[in-house]
Protein backbone atom coordinates (compact mmCIF):
# COMPACT_ATOMS: atom_id res chain seq x y z
CA UNK A 1 0.00 0.00 0.00
CA UNK A 2 1.21 3.48 -0.82
CA UNK A 3 -0.14 6.74 0.50
CA UNK A 4 2.41 8.72 -1.49
CA UNK A 5 1.43 12.37 -1.60
CA UNK A 6 -1.84 11.91 0.31
CA UNK A 7 -2.41 14.91 2.59
CA UNK A 8 -3.72 13.76 5.96
CA UNK A 9 -4.98 16.03 8.69
CA UNK A 10 -3.88 14.00 11.71
CA UNK A 11 -5.67 14.94 14.93
CA UNK A 12 -4.92 13.96 18.53
CA UNK A 13 -7.50 14.17 21.32
CA UNK A 14 -6.96 13.57 25.02
CA UNK A 15 -6.90 9.79 25.33
CA UNK A 16 -3.32 10.05 26.53
CA UNK A 17 -2.85 6.32 27.13
CA UNK A 18 -3.06 5.75 23.35
CA UNK A 19 -0.64 8.50 22.30
CA UNK A 20 2.22 6.06 21.83
CA UNK A 21 0.12 3.96 19.45
CA UNK A 22 -1.01 7.08 17.62
CA UNK A 23 2.52 8.42 17.21
CA UNK A 24 3.61 5.02 15.85
CA UNK A 25 0.73 5.08 13.37
CA UNK A 26 1.68 8.61 12.30
CA UNK A 27 5.28 7.47 11.73
CA UNK A 28 4.04 4.58 9.57
CA UNK A 29 1.90 6.95 7.49
CA UNK A 30 4.85 9.26 6.90
CA UNK A 31 6.93 6.21 5.96
CA UNK A 32 4.26 5.34 3.36
CA UNK A 33 4.68 8.75 1.74
CA UNK A 34 1.78 10.62 3.34
CA UNK A 35 2.07 14.27 4.29
CA UNK A 36 0.63 14.86 7.76
CA UNK A 37 -0.82 18.12 9.04
CA UNK A 38 -0.82 17.81 12.86
CA UNK A 39 -3.77 19.06 14.90
CA UNK A 40 -4.24 18.77 18.67
CA UNK A 41 -7.27 19.39 20.85
CA UNK A 42 -6.87 21.89 23.65
CA UNK A 43 -6.52 19.13 26.26
CA UNK A 44 -4.04 17.06 24.29
CA UNK A 45 -1.88 20.15 23.67
CA UNK A 46 -2.10 21.69 27.15
CA UNK A 47 -2.17 18.83 29.66
CA UNK A 48 0.80 16.90 31.00
CA UNK A 49 0.02 13.41 32.28
CA UNK A 50 1.80 10.27 33.41
CA UNK A 51 2.01 9.43 29.68
CA UNK A 52 4.18 12.47 28.94
CA UNK A 53 4.37 16.21 29.21
CA UNK A 54 2.52 18.41 26.79
CA UNK A 55 5.83 19.86 25.60
CA UNK A 56 7.21 16.40 24.85
CA UNK A 57 4.04 15.33 22.99
CA UNK A 58 3.96 18.49 20.87
CA UNK A 59 7.67 18.21 20.06
CA UNK A 60 7.34 14.56 19.10
CA UNK A 61 4.30 15.23 16.91
CA UNK A 62 6.11 18.08 15.15
CA UNK A 63 9.21 15.93 14.66
CA UNK A 64 7.14 13.13 13.07
CA UNK A 65 5.17 15.42 10.77
CA UNK A 66 7.82 18.05 10.07
CA UNK A 67 5.24 20.80 10.66
CA UNK A 68 4.07 22.96 13.55
CA UNK A 69 1.03 21.60 15.40
CA UNK A 70 -2.27 23.39 14.86
CA UNK A 71 -3.48 24.15 18.41
CA UNK A 72 -6.15 26.84 17.94
CA UNK A 73 -9.56 27.10 16.31
CA UNK A 74 -8.35 30.08 14.29
CA UNK A 75 -5.46 28.07 12.83
CA UNK A 76 -7.70 25.04 12.11
CA UNK A 77 -10.42 26.96 10.26
CA UNK A 78 -8.53 27.40 6.93
CA UNK A 79 -8.12 23.62 6.47
CA UNK A 80 -11.34 23.38 4.44
CA UNK A 81 -11.30 26.64 2.51
CA UNK A 82 -7.67 26.10 1.50
CA UNK A 83 -8.35 22.41 0.71
CA UNK A 84 -5.32 21.44 2.77
CA UNK A 85 -6.24 17.75 3.30
CA UNK A 86 -7.41 14.77 1.25
CA UNK A 87 -8.55 12.97 4.39
CA UNK A 88 -8.76 13.70 8.13
CA UNK A 89 -7.81 11.18 10.85
CA UNK A 90 -8.70 11.53 14.54
CA UNK A 91 -6.50 9.13 16.49
CA UNK A 92 -7.34 8.92 19.32
CA UNK A 93 -10.89 10.22 19.24
CA UNK A 94 -12.35 10.61 22.72
CA UNK A 95 -16.00 10.35 23.82
CA UNK A 96 -16.02 14.11 24.27
CA UNK A 97 -14.95 14.72 20.67
CA UNK A 98 -17.31 12.02 19.36
CA UNK A 99 -20.23 13.75 21.08
CA UNK A 100 -19.25 17.14 19.71
CA UNK A 101 -18.93 15.80 16.17
CA UNK A 102 -22.27 13.98 16.42
CA UNK A 103 -23.97 17.18 17.59
CA UNK A 104 -22.13 19.62 15.32
CA UNK A 105 -20.33 21.42 18.14
CA UNK A 106 -17.19 23.22 17.00
CA UNK A 107 -15.28 24.48 20.03
CA UNK A 108 -11.82 22.87 19.78
CA UNK A 109 -9.10 22.86 17.13
CA UNK A 110 -9.96 19.23 16.26
CA UNK A 111 -13.70 19.78 15.85
CA UNK A 112 -13.02 22.89 13.77
CA UNK A 113 -10.52 21.00 11.61
CA UNK A 114 -13.07 18.26 10.96
CA UNK A 115 -15.94 20.69 10.30
CA UNK A 116 -13.78 22.74 7.96
CA UNK A 117 -12.58 19.61 6.15
CA UNK A 118 -16.08 18.15 5.79
CA UNK A 119 -17.27 21.21 3.87
CA UNK A 120 -15.38 19.69 0.92
CA UNK A 121 -17.22 16.35 1.20
CA UNK A 122 -14.02 14.48 2.04
CA UNK A 123 -13.56 11.49 4.39
CA UNK A 124 -12.87 11.53 8.12
CA UNK A 125 -11.35 8.45 9.79
CA UNK A 126 -12.16 7.95 13.48
CA UNK A 127 -9.96 5.84 15.79
CA UNK A 128 -12.14 5.77 18.88
CA UNK A 129 -10.64 5.40 22.36
CA UNK A 130 -12.97 5.79 25.32
CA UNK A 131 -13.98 4.07 28.54
CA UNK A 132 -17.60 5.10 27.87
CA UNK A 133 -18.12 3.64 24.37
CA UNK A 134 -20.66 0.98 25.32
CA UNK A 135 -22.52 3.26 27.73
CA UNK A 136 -23.32 6.97 27.39
CA UNK A 137 -21.16 7.43 24.29
CA UNK A 138 -22.72 4.58 22.30
CA UNK A 139 -25.40 6.81 20.77
CA UNK A 140 -22.75 9.21 19.44
CA UNK A 141 -20.72 6.40 17.89
CA UNK A 142 -23.94 5.09 16.32
CA UNK A 143 -24.80 8.54 14.98
CA UNK A 144 -21.38 9.00 13.37
CA UNK A 145 -21.59 5.53 11.81
CA UNK A 146 -24.66 6.81 9.99
CA UNK A 147 -23.20 10.15 8.91
CA UNK A 148 -21.80 10.53 5.44
CA UNK A 149 -18.00 10.70 5.11
CA UNK A 150 -17.20 9.16 8.52
CA UNK A 151 -15.20 5.92 8.58
CA UNK A 152 -14.13 4.02 11.68
CA UNK A 153 -10.91 2.20 12.39
CA UNK A 154 -11.92 -1.30 13.60
CA UNK A 155 -12.25 -1.45 17.38
CA UNK A 156 -12.58 -3.89 20.26
CA UNK A 157 -13.24 -3.95 23.96
CA UNK A 158 -9.87 -3.45 25.59
CA UNK A 159 -10.51 -4.74 29.15
CA UNK A 160 -13.81 -6.56 29.56
CA UNK A 161 -13.05 -7.47 33.18
CA UNK A 162 -12.22 -4.05 34.60
CA UNK A 163 -13.66 -1.66 31.97
CA UNK A 164 -16.61 -3.43 30.29
CA UNK A 165 -17.80 -0.26 28.50
CA UNK A 166 -14.38 0.62 27.06
CA UNK A 167 -13.34 0.26 23.43
CA UNK A 168 -10.13 1.13 21.63
CA UNK A 169 -9.44 1.20 17.91
CA UNK A 170 -6.73 -1.03 16.45
CA UNK A 171 -4.23 1.69 15.52
CA UNK A 172 -2.34 -0.81 13.35
CA UNK A 173 -5.30 -0.70 10.94
CA UNK A 174 -5.25 3.08 10.40
CA UNK A 175 -3.44 2.85 7.01
CA UNK A 176 -5.87 0.25 5.64
CA UNK A 177 -8.85 2.25 6.94
CA UNK A 178 -7.52 5.37 5.20
CA UNK A 179 -6.96 3.53 1.94
CA UNK A 180 -10.55 2.24 1.84
CA UNK A 181 -12.06 5.52 3.11
CA UNK A 182 -10.41 7.33 0.21
CA UNK A 183 -12.43 4.97 -2.02
CA UNK A 184 -15.62 5.60 -0.02
CA UNK A 185 -15.59 2.20 1.72
CA UNK A 186 -15.69 1.21 5.39
CA UNK A 187 -13.05 -1.36 6.33
CA UNK A 188 -14.48 -4.66 7.55
CA UNK A 189 -14.83 -6.30 9.97
CA UNK A 190 -15.50 -3.22 12.04
CA UNK A 191 -15.77 -4.92 15.41
CA UNK A 192 -12.81 -7.14 16.24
Amino acid sequence: MSLQGIRIGYCLCGSFCTFEKSFSAAERLVGMGAQLIPVMSYNSAELSTRFGTNEHNIARFERITGRPVIKTIVDAEPIGPKKMCDIMVIAPCTANTLAKLALGITDTPVTMAVKSHLRNGLPVVVAVSTNDALAGCAKNIGALHNYRNYYFVPYRQDDTENKPNSIVADFELIPQTIELALMGRQIQPLIL
